[in-house]
């Protein structure tokens, strides 16, 4: 059977051993200023700053004649070839620099966190997980950069915090296997008062000339603890649960009974409430339909006697009414009577006056037939006496002028006939006259289709 903790633990040994070591830049400062050309040394190099290093640090100058600018939140050590003690030591100190004989270590001055997870094991032998953070920062930079490894090229904390991680993470583990896991869950006093103890004791020192590592412990916090098993956690949280539960079981009863109560009350205290409105509605009730009937009655009663008095008078009103009818009627009739024979003397003079306008229309149409009759008469007179006088010359004329539109009253000739006007005349005129008609009418029929008749004379 597979330990899966154990596992961990060599997992978690591996990653330690691997973060223990600094990683070193690839090339040192020093030989990448003598691999530089002689040519481009001669010149001044601008400021730059330092690959890989957390600290913003800038060297400015050129070939040996540098100055080395640190930031006021930084620690600077700076050491020369020859010298025993440093030449300059402490928080922002910039200084003149030997790439050919000087070295110098830049730290960071900020506090530093450390984020600690500690799989530890209780006294009940249970996996925990304890999560806290540790904040500390250099107190003594003498002390500290003698005794810690500062030389990581990219986080020069890195290998500090991974130190005091697993020490932290050791005394948690040492704490808590002599607690059992309810205390752990409910008091994590007693972890965090032993990990401030051991982690003062080894940074701070233990008093006297011991000065420690040279590091001040600001804060050490425990932020939370997690059952790792699932079921144990569970099984845990069961009891206050089930206790809960209970509780609030029993609260829901108390409430169901108090309101189970409250409720039949309510009802009883309504039912007797119903009680008494429907007998006090039924007492009002007859009451209203008692007073209703007596009403009633007396309503009744009073239109009986008004019902009879209207009718008596309603008889004496109608006797009067038909007495002064009669002599309306009478009236009426006189009336009529004398209207009948004015209107009849009215219509005889109606009549009278049509007939006398009548036979006045009459004449009148006929005077005007006659005028009429008269002018005609004339008319013809004349116009005979016209004809009557009207020569042969005149008459040819006029038929030569009404040519044309006889013309185009003619359908379209279907053959040519030739006919010969004013040949064989007499001497007189009557003959010649006789003669042109004679033309005429036979140039009429030759203008006729062949199957047409002609039609029979009209007698003048």
């Amino acid at each position: 059977m597979r330990n899966a903790y154990l596992d961990q633990v060599r997992e978690q040994q591996q990653r330690l051993e691997v973060d223990l070591k600094a990683r070193k830049a690839v090339m040192p400062m020093a030989q990448a200023q003598m691999a530089a050309p002689r040519a481009a040394r001669a010149l001044a190099a601008p400021p730059r700053e330092i690959p890989g290093n957390a600290v913003d640090v800038r060297i400015t100058g050129f070939w040996r004649w540098k100055t080395v600018v640190v930031p006021p939140n930084a620690y600077v050590v700076h050491t020369r070839r020859g010298h025993a003690q440093p030449l300059h030591i402490g928080l922002g100190v910039s200084f003149g620099f030997n790439p050919g004989t000087d070295s110098f270590l830049v730290v960071p001055g900020a506090m530093q966190t450390i984020l600690i997870n500690a799989h530890s094991i209780c006294r009940e032998l249970q996996g925990l997980l304890v999560q806290g953070y540790v904040q500390w920062i250099i107190e003594d930079f003498a002390t500290a950069y003698k005794k810690l490894d500062f030389t990581d090229a990219e986080d020069p904390m890195r290998v500090v915090n991974v130190q005091l991680r697993e020490q932290a993470e050791a005394a948690i583990k040492d704490k808590v296997a002599t607690m059992s896991i309810d205390a752990v869950l409910s008091d994590k006093q007693p972890i965090i008062e032993e990990l401030t103890a051991r982690l003062r004791h080894v940074a701070e020192g233990g008093g006297g000339g011991d000065k420690g590592l040279g590091l001040r412990i600001v804060t050490v916090q425990i932020k939370e603890a997690v059952v790792s098993s699932a079921r144990l956690w569970e099984s845990l949280q069961k009891p206050f649960r089930a206790e809960r539960e209970r509780v609030a079981r029993l609260a829901t009863l108390e409430t169901e009974e108090a309101i189970n109560h409250r409720e039949m009350e309510v009802e009883q205290q309504r039912e007797r409430t119903r009680l008494e409105t429907d007998g006090e509605l039924a007492m009002l009730r007859a009451r209203k339909e008692s007073e209703a009937y007596d009403r009633d009655q007396t309503e009744r009663l009073r239109r009986q006697q008004r019902e009879e008095e209207d009718a008596r008078k309603l008889a004496v009103e109608r006797q009067q009414s038909a007495l002064q009818t009669a002599e309306l009627e009478k009236a009426r009739l006189a009336v009529e009577a004398d209207l009948a024979k004015q209107k009849q003397e009215a219509e005889a003079a109606q009549s009278k006056r049509e007939a006398l306008t009548a036979i006045e229309l009459l004449d009148t149409q006929r005077a005007a037939a006659n005028r009429q009759k008269r002018v005609e008469l004339e008319l013809l007179e004349n116009r005979q006496r016209i004809l009557n006088g009207l020569s042969s010359a005149n008459l040819q004329a006029r038929m030569v002028e009404l040519l044309p539109s006889i013309a185009e009253k003619m359908p379209r000739p279907q053959e040519l006939r030739s006919v010969t006007i004013g040949g064989g005349a007499g001497a007189q005129e009557g003959q010649a006259l006789t003669t042109l008609v004679a033309q005429m009418m036979a140039l009429v029929g030759a203008m006729r289709p062949e199957g047409e008749q002609a039609a029979p004379d009209k007698p003048e």
